[in-house]
């Protein structure tokens, strides 16, 4: 049950190591701003229709970056997969760190949501200005890696990393991203 335990937290590293890089490259993009932008992308039938800079950068990173949809997709998984996996790991019996992770995750997709001013925008949530929720998705990311890293060096104090459980959790996270 232990290395079981240790194989799900390396998992959930390795997939919040993804889910930073993903939108550390996605951030180059993002445009952070509620003011009002006519579209000028790629996709006609939204031509010049009024729209955040923050919803119009996010169609941009979509349509017309290339690469861009695959990042955000390959983001978003892992922000799923990062949640189911704080369930699983506090199923196992680390439920201090594991409930701390999930609500942080919880934090850090509603800012991530509230960021991208499309799912929020007609509810009193609207009202908070999407700088915040772009800082609160970041702050909240940061927080939950960290809560991570501290629990992995906890762990692996008492039962250290085998180069077998390294490559066979490196493994499953690859087959969690891009076959599930």
């Amino acid at each position: 049950m232990d290395r079981t335990r240790q194989a799900m937290g390396e998992i959930l590293i390795y997939l919040f190591v993804v889910f930073l890089i993903t939108g550390g490259v996605l951030a180059f993009s993002y445009v952070p701003s509620g003011e009002t932008v006519g579209y000028t992308g790629s996709y006609e039938p939204l031509r010049g229709t009024p729209m955040s800079a923050a919803y119009d950068s996010i169609l941009d990173i979509s349509m017309d970056v290339r690469g861009g949809l695959f990042l955000r997709q390959i983001h978003q998984h892992c922000a799923v997969l990062l949640g189911l996996g704080a369930v699983v790991w506090a199923l196992l019996g680390r439920f201090r760190y594991a409930l701390a992770v999930l609500g942080l995750a919880a934090v850090a997709a509603l800012g991530g949501y509230g960021s991208a001013d499309d799912l929020l925008s007609g509810t009193f949530l609207a009202r908070v200005p999407i700088p915040v929720w772009y800082g609160l998705h970041l702050v909240a990311a940061l927080a939950v890696g960290a809560v991570l890293v501290v629990s992995s060096r906890r762990e692996a104090a008492r039962q250290p990393r085998t180069a077998g459980l390294m490559a066979v959790t490196l493994g499953l996270t690859a087959m969690l991203i891009f076959l599930v």
